[in-house]
């Protein structure tokens, strides 16, 4: 590592390792669990949901109690199905290429695709090992995250980040190729061996002048994703809308929304939008990131949502949702990390 990517890392708290930015304000989660009497306090947050979202949970599950007609068409495909069986179903439903592929329980954009035809589609299916969902491609404008939580006794809550996001692309100047115009590019230097596998084939192209060039589909900010603050436009308009979603749901009381939409105007009247993820408790509030703030901010910004957490954890607690025990959450989340840790390393091996 370079003298100027030093500078750049030091300069850039948000691209510090997880556990450099989370260590200082451990002790208080800590806490929490100490009041709690449990390590998985977490888990009644959102009582449908597995873990209560912290992490592992299945998108179906999540899809399933939402409104209908308010997340993409949604195909569920095992690995073992034939390839000529899956044609059938994806004829059957409707969706047309391109369409959209991710693991049906996945995080940080591992193995989400893009996918362009048929034989890509066989491609992709030919290498995956778990379930994963097939969707419709949302074709909207705009990708926004919003930050959710409400108390379950009480009609409203409170919608704490609002964000635009944006795609990892570089663009081209004509006389440079995509290997060095990524070299270029501060946001893609930390993942330089990803993207070298993912552009194999297009390394040495000269990208023409003023062309974008997409690097990732997956616009989460662990795939280099852009966070651009919003929160000059929440209001009780769009706060209707989500806790509109909330009481449909009845039971998702803390997390963040992916969302596509063609207009943040129209996301506030409750129309043309599709939910693309409900991320439960384990949803790190993203506003940390696009709201310009120092790290001190930052953990100001992630106490609160944890005090908030625990307060929603224990009031359904107190109501009947029991925490989870010891070795139940202790031995999911470990096969949840073995998942990922597959899921991490399919990736960074597959250029399609």
């Amino acid at each position: 590592m370079n003298v100027k990517t030093i500078s750049f890392r030091l300069a850039h708290w948000e691209t510090w390792h997880y556990l450099a930015k989370y260590i200082p304000i451990m002790p208080v989660w800590a806490w929490y669990c100490l009041r709690a009497r449990s390590c998985w306090f977490f888990t009644p947050s959102n009582p449908t949901l597995t873990f209560g979202g912290f992490e592992g949970e299945s998108k179906k599950e999540m899809f399933d109690q939402l409104p209908p007609g308010s997340y993409p068409r949604s195909i569920y495909i095992s690995p073992s199905l034939p390839y000529e069986e899956l044609e059938k179903l994806v004829a059957a439903s409707g969706i047309v290429y391109p369409l959209a592929v991710k693991p049906d329980v996945g995080m940080m954009g591992f193995m989400f695709r893009k996918i362009g035809s048929a034989a890509k589609l066989k491609e992709y299916h030919g290498r995956m090992p778990v379930d994963y969902v097939l969707q419709d491609l949302i074709r909207y404008p705009l990708e926004v995250s919003v930050f959710y939580y409400r108390m379950p006794n009480e009609g409203s809550g409170t919608i704490t980040g609002f964000l635009k996001k944006g795609f990892l692309e570089v663009i081209g100047d004509g006389r440079s190729t995509l290997w060095e115009l990524m070299l270029e590019y501060p946001r893609v230097r930390f993942r330089l061996e990803e993207m070298r596998t993912k552009h194999l084939s297009r390394l040495n192209d000269i990208i023409p002048r003023g062309e974008i060039y997409c690097l990732s589909n997956a616009l989460n900010l662990s795939r280099g994703g852009q966070l651009i603050s919003l929160k000059h436009e929440k209001d009780e308009r769009l706060l209707k809308v989500f806790d509109g979603l909330s009481h449909y749901t009845k039971t998702f009381y803390y997390g963040r929304y992916d969302i596509k939409c063609a207009s943040i105007e129209d996301l506030k009247e409750g129309k043309n939008f599709f939910i693309l993820e409900y991320n439960g408790c384990g949803a790190e509030p993203h506003h940390i990131y696009g709201d310009g703030n120092t790290l001190l901010q930052a953990y100001r910004i992630l106490l609160h949502h944890w005090a908030q957490l625990y307060r929603i954890s224990k009031y359904n607690k107190d109501n009947g949702v029991p925490y989870w025990k010891f070795r139940r959450g202790w031995k999911f989340l470990r096969s949840a990390k073995k998942h990922f840790a597959m899921l991490r390393q399919l990736d960074a091996n597959t250029e399609l």
